[in-house]
């Protein structure tokens, strides 16, 4: 640690004190609204357990307490993320149409951050490591995303499938994490030199592999959870170098401060966050490409749905989707085209609605956590103590429509179930339940 507190003097030689001062104060914790299913001042209004607004994000809020079990939270109505994580996207400007990658996803709060900010648009989130992915698609299920892939695949073959494809990307790349020491202790027990330097080899590897993906005129946000100089102000001055018809942007965020002194780029225009900024540890920086070309992503035909799962469909949504894709029997539905997928492996596109089963349609649990809840024709609400006794995967008495229906809260949707008119039989996931001796935070 002692030479790591060094590395931190050079570059904050008068700030120190309170530096120090902040290892030994917990993280900052926050929240952000995920504007799909609620609006700000909706949210606001019903929720009184946020402390003060974000200086990150303009639906971010900070909160003191631990917030996971609310049932808010597990209707997908916010997601838990470090304050500072949430400027990484206010800096990628996403507009609502266009095309997006965040090419190192899990665990999900840039990519459901992305989504929420689209309309017309498409993500593909991608995560290599196969648990995290798995991580990844919860959340992103949780908080009820429909137009996106989410996909398991190395950079290199999504740069071979993609090229020249993406509006926006998005590279919050594997770091030496200096800035998370506080949450992770392995990221000081791993701490050295040798370690800083493998990471941004990796680093310049993954960049360049995300230059290939860009459209011209595309816009790439680079960020780390670091404070090393060589992963972050070197690793923009190599990668500026090492292409010529990149241009490094002005974020014009008010939020942390101008970057370390170079030679080779105005490094006002990149920003640093250290604790005294009020967020854990971030580098961001914003690039454009400004030549090359603009390819479409690949789409594949609109599948049919057969007559079970459309009459299933009809029964349960007002108005359809327009396309459909079945993969082994499983039905698939988005508001675009299908995107057509060869070497890149792809875990989810779309939203999941279920499966055919022996000539019967089984919904899955994601098809009612969707953003597009109110186009659910079936929908309960319940108490606290009701969705409390649900959560731990035990049927609950609530007069409702027979079949199966959206359980709600306040109006939102926590998961689905059976009903016989009176009786509702749990279909929450196994894995999603709450565990014995754990119950729902929040009540009044």
């Amino acid at each position: 640690m002692n030479l790591f507190l060094e590395r931190i003097a050079n570059y904050i030689p008068d700030e120190m004190n309170e530096f120090m001062e902040s290892l030994n104060r917990k993280m900052y914790q926050g929240l952000r609204i995920n504007l799909k299913k609620i609006n700000q001042d909706d949210f606001e209004s019903r929720f009184s357990l946020i402390d003060k607004p974000s200086l990150f994000c303009k639906e971010g809020y900070y909160v003191s307490r631990n917030l996971g079990n609310h049932p808010y939270h597990i209707c997908g109505l916010y997601y838990l993320q470090e304050p500072s994580a949430m400027g990484v996207v206010e800096a990628l400007d996403v507009q609502p149409d266009d095309i997006v990658l965040d090419l190192c996803a899990a665990p999900g709060g840039k990519s459901t951050q992305i989504a929420s900010k689209l309309k017309d648009g498409f993500l593909i989130s991608n995560e290599i490591d196969k648990k995290r992915c798995q991580i990844l698609l919860s959340n992103m299920e949780r908080m009820g995303i429909m137009n996106m892939a989410i996909t398991n695949s190395s950079v290199d073959k999504i740069a071979v499938e993609f090229p020249n494809c993406f509006d926006k990307v998005v590279v919050d790349a594997p770091c030496s994490g200096e800035g998370m020491m506080k949450k992770h202790n392995l990221a000081k027990e791993e701490w050295s030199v040798e370690n800083i330097e493998y990471c941004a080899a990796r680093q310049k590897e993954i960049l360049n592999e995300a230059y290939k993906v860009l459209k011209k005129d595309g816009i790439l946000v680079y960020s780390t959870c670091t404070y090393a100089k060589e992963e972050n102000e070197d690793v923009i001055a190599w990668f500026l170098k090492e292409h010529e018809d990149l241009e490094l942007m002005d974020i014009n965020l008010s939020f942390g401060r101008s970057g370390l002194s170079m030679e080779e780029f105005d490094s006002t225009k990149v920003r640093r966050i250290f604790p005294m900024d009020k967020g854990e540890g971030h580098f961001i920086a914003k690039i454009r490409k400004t030549q090359g070309s603009s390819n479409s992503l690949p789409t594949i035909k609109n599948n049919k749905i057969d007559d079970i799962s459309k009459k299933f469909l009809k029964d349960q949504l007002y108005e359809l989707y327009p396309y459909y894709n079945v993969i082994d029997g499983s039905l698939y539905c988005m508001n675009r085209e299908f995107v057509k997928f060869k070497k890149v492996k792809c875990i989810r596109q779309g939203l999941y609605c279920g499966d055919l089963i022996k000539n019967r349609f089984e919904p899955s649990h994601a098809f009612y956590m969707t953003y597009d809840f109110k186009n659910l024709k079936h929908k309960v609400d319940v108490t606290f103590d009701q969705m409390n006794v649900f959560m731990h995967g035990n049927v609950i008495q609530c007069p409702c429509d027979r079949g199966y229906t959206a359980v709600c809260y306040d109006g939102f949707p926590f998961g689905f179930g059976k009903s016989d008119g009176n009786v509702i039989k749990n279909k929450i996931p196994k894995g999603l339940r709450l565990m014995e001796g754990s119950s729902l935070y929040g009540k009044e």
